[in-house]
């Protein structure tokens, strides 16, 4: 019965479709966007409210568990309300915080914003992936599926550049005063642009034939079928393939995902696992910290925002790289290389913290380990983004079975966002202490993650989505 479905489409098809998962991916965008927008801010943060490490790393990092709370409860709320309809609750919840970020009036207040904005990127960081994988023929899922983190690490540039620009028009102090606010206030305010961007292409892009298929609107679901895998197959075959499989389903559960193993599925723990890695890595200390970092060794605030930016490009790069061979050498084997390449990456940069000495109260590293340093930096970044920074949003987008896919996604999405709160809250904690040490602990991680996918990650290229699980 499968072989009268449509793998590809006509160009107009894939024009349309490829329209349709970037509009989605915005919601990647504004991922990306905050979580490297508040890298320029910390240092103005510290500054205004005159808080320490830990206070900083708790204001940076309560976003995530926002985020781990809007993930959980996306699958279900993309089930019972559509997907694109959960889209625009994420967008306006982000929008509004962002008008808060820029006008906290203390840091408590500060951190309550972060936590909305974070509700708002959770849902959208598992919304987005689900929607595209519901939209794309298959034939072309693993380079759509890649535009999830491609919107990130553009997001993450976009907000590099615009905290250079804001920093350089405050003079080069991220507190001086700009139009009445501090320049790390308007860096936080910024985010509502492209809040609102995201809700304008939630509204206009069409629902997932999926769930359209679940709430019986066979007509529309048609319709969407037709858009983006075109009218050449049998699209009554196409319907009645996803109906035989959402007959024998409910809408899924937490319950649903139990199993033998710690209490879950397998399946569900290897999503779980790729997401914990991805983030165990360190990434995000280089998007959250990188600019007070490289202040720390002697830079100053807007050198260090422009090798931030730097740091972007190598990052969209990558990228690009991940988005033209996942779908030509598959999933794992970019996985293994990346895997690789981090932590050799990483020991190194390890390496080159372990000559750091303190010198007026920070830490400063000698002319040589500190060009090494920044290289094994931005080697790591280059590595992670054309293998894990894509791959997991493919693979977490596609390797559930259709039964329990929304609410798995929303746990191992979930996962990855505590991940990240544990590594981005201990970070300025366990930098003061002992960098090297940090560093070397993300290698371990790194090399880890290459035993994992050698061992327990399956490839999905050019699978069905009805054919996972």
């Amino acid at each position: 019965m499968t072989g009268t479905i449509p793998s590809g489409g006509s160009g107009e098809n894939i024009g349309h479709v490829v329209f349709v998962a970037a509009a989605a991916a915005v919601g990647g965008f504004l991922f990306g966007y905050d979580s490297a927008v508040i890298n320029g801010a910390v240092t103005g943060i510290r500054r205004y409210f005159e808080v320490g490490p830990v206070q900083i790393g708790l204001v940076v990092a309560v976003a995530l568990l926002g985020s781990a709370v809007g993930a959980w409860i996306a699958g279900g709320l993309a089930d019972r309300w559509g997907r694109t309809r959960t889209m625009q609750v994420a967008a306006s919840l982000f929008a509004i915080s962002s008008v808060g970020q820029a006008l906290p009036l203390a840091i408590w207040d500060l951190g309550f914003w972060r936590v909305l904005a974070g509700v708002g990127i959770g849902m959208a960081s598992v919304t987005g992936p689900a929607y595209i994988a519901e939209v794309a023929p298959p034939a072309y899922r693993g380079r759509l599926g890649s535009f999830q983190q491609l919107a990130i690490v553009l997001g993450i540039a976009v907000s590099q550049l615009v905290n250079y620009v804001i920093a350089e028009r405050a003079g080069g102090n991220v507190n001086n005063r700009l139009l009445g606010l501090e320049a790390w206030q308007w860096m936080l305010g910024a985010c509502v642009l492209p809040a609102l961007l995201y809700l304008l292409f939630a509204t206009i892009i069409p629902e997932s034939p999926r769930f359209l298929i679940a709430v019986g609107k066979l007509a529309a679901a048609r319709e969407v079928l037709a858009e983006v895998e075109g009218e050449e197959g049998d699209l009554d075959t196409r319907i009645a393939e996803i109906e035989v499989l959402l007959r024998g389903e409910r809408r899924p559960r937490l319950r649903d995902l139990r199993g033998p193993r710690l209490g879950l599925l397998p399946i569900v723990w290897i999503g779980v696992l790729l997401s914990v890695f991805q983030q165990f890595v360190g990434i995000n200390v280089i998007f959250y910290y990188s600019a007070s970092l490289w202040q720390s060794v002697g830079i100053n605030q807007s050198d260090s925002l422009l090798i931030s930016f730097s740091t972007s490009i190598i990052n969209i790069v990558g990228t690009f790289i991940a988005i033209a061979l996942v779908d030509r050498i598959g999933r794992r084997p970019l996985l293994l290389i990346g895997s690789a390449g981090m932590a050799v990456a990483l020991a190194t940069a390890a390496w080159a913290f372990a000559a750091g000495f303190r010198s007026g109260g920070a830490v400063r590293l000698p002319a040589a380990q500190g060009a090494i340093a920044l290289v094994a930096a931005n080697v790591f970044v280059l590595f992670y983004a054309l293998s894990w920074g894509v791959v997991v949003w493919v693979l977490l987008g596609e390797i559930f079975p259709n039964r329990i896919r929304a609410v798995a996604l929303s746990v191992a999405a979930a996962a990855q966002w505590v991940a990240n709160w544990l590594i981005t809250v201990s970070f300025p904690a366990l930098s003061a202490w002992n960098l090297s040490g940090a560093y070397m602990g993300y290698a371990c991680f790194a090399a880890l993650s290459f035993v994992f996918v050698l061992f327990k990650v399956r490839e999905s290229k050019g699978r069905r989505l009805e054919e996972m699980g």
